[in-house]
């Protein structure tokens, strides 16, 4: 991708270089996007339903959290699916379906996925191959997704939150979204990720996550054992210490972390990144010692 002055320029080997069109991101209308206070929310959202509907006649569905019941509303507590993207209530209203995350291929997709991509009843198409998405079932796709396609960013957030926001196409029997994929995925992933994470910032409170909580090299080392289900005992087999000392590391970690037991001291670090891919960098580490 090359920059130019203030616009993004996409560059793919697949469309014709004379056909595209500079997609400007510092337009007055583009920049309402960023949220600063509850109050933005809903103009940030039709900015957002204004940029789909230019670039390619989309229609937007947004989720700032895959883990939550709660649908994205404005300050008045209206929910944006219907009363600015336009959802109209013969979809079933998906933003009321709890169990979404768990049946819709999209959703799922964001959960091993971080990059934009195109799906639809025949595959999932991303920039880099990704063997983990292979076996995601598409056989009922349309009737999941209500749409034939969509353009999918996931947006990954701090404490292990995903949001996810699609553009399908607002009229029926577009199922080939590889050419508008190429065109204007890059300004839609930067948009949507200003929209959900400014949401976020501004709709959600975090009481029980500590602040300024730094761990030492030995609580997380003994932190990861503990993740994959080591004991005290393993644990200090595996780093050659004393239980004791694996037991003093991992209460402190936990008083750090305002934890109440092993499990969440486990899930808080978790969610604050500390233990990172904890399979591949507790074993490597114990190869290398």
């Amino acid at each position: 991708m090359e920059r130019t002055d203030d616009s993004f320029v996409a560059c793919m080997n697949r469309i014709d270089q004379q056909s595209i069109s500079p997609v400007d991101f510092r337009t007055s209308r583009q920049g309402t996007i960023c949220i600063a206070s509850i109050d933005d929310v809903r103009p940030a959202a039709e900015a957002l339903r204004d940029l789909a509907r230019e670039l390619s006649n989309f229609r937007v569905a947004a989720c700032a959290n895959i883990a939550s019941k709660s649908a994205m509303n404005d300050a008045d507590g209206n929910a944006l699916a219907s009363t600015v993207f336009g959802w109209p209530g013969s979809k079933d209203q998906w933003w009321k379906k709890p169990l979404l995350a768990l049946s819709s291929p999209l959703p799922y997709a964001c959960r091993y996925e971080s990059e934009p991509f195109w799906a639809n009843a025949h595959g999932i198409y991303t920039r880099a191959p990704n063997p983990l998405l292979d076996q995601i079932d598409l056989s009922h796709f349309a009737a999941e997704v209500n749409a034939a396609a969509a353009i999918v960013i996931p947006v990954h957030l701090p404490f292990g939150q995903i949001g996810v926001v699609s553009f399908s196409p607002i009229e029926e029997g577009r199922s080939d979204l590889s050419r508008e994929f190429d065109l204007y995925a890059d300004v839609l992933e930067y948009q949507a990720r200003r929209f959900i994470s400014g949401y976020s910032r501004v709709a959600s409170q975090r009481h029980w996550i500590p602040r300024n909580c730094r761990l030492s090299k030995r609580e997380v080392e003994c932190l990861r054992w503990a993740a994959l289900g080591k004991t005290d005992v393993e644990i200090a087999m595996i780093l050659a210490r004393s239980c004791a000392t694996v037991r003093f590391h991992i209460h402190n970690a936990a008083t750090k972390l305002e934890a109440v037991n092993r499990s969440q001291t486990v899930f808080k670090a978790t969610q604050l990144g500390y233990l990172g891919s904890v399979a591949v960098s507790a074993t490597q580490g114990h190869s290398h010692a």
